[in-house]
């Protein structure tokens, strides 16, 4: 079985616990409603953000809704003069037979400039 990679990315208003968790929640749900994903099938998560995000790891959002198997990882994007500020990204790695063309990846809020090529309608 294959192994695909999904893409997403989120912004958030504020470095907060809260607001870092249920953002990623946000993004999670929505990547895996649009692909169909059971936890079980994933190999592994992992996250990043901006330098301006330290209030709590991404991974504890994935934690909370009950992903506990999947292995988490979280990292820090590197720094890029310009770039989004405030932005959670996310690489699920997904063991599925769908085709590459059939993954549905998912940029919300202000993280839609990353990707404006991939549209994803709500």
């Amino acid at each position: 079985m294959p192994c695909r990679g999904i893409r997403g990315a989120i912004t958030v208003a504020n470095n907060t616990r809260e607001e870092i968790i249920e953002r990623t929640k946000t993004l999670l749900r929505k990547i895996a409603e649009a692909n169909g994903i059971l936890p079980e099938d994933l190999a592994c998560i992992i996250f990043t953000t901006t330098s301006d995000l330290n209030a709590e790891f991404p991974a504890l959002a994935a934690r909370e809704l009950g992903w506990t198997k999947v292995p988490l990882l979280c990292a820090k994007e590197i720094e890029v003069p310009g770039s989004i500020p405030r932005c959670i990204r996310v690489l699920l790695l997904w063991n599925t037979e769908k085709e590459q063309e059939e993954i549905v990846h998912v940029y919300l809020g202000e993280a839609e400039r990353l990707r404006p090529d991939l549209y994803y309608e709500r």
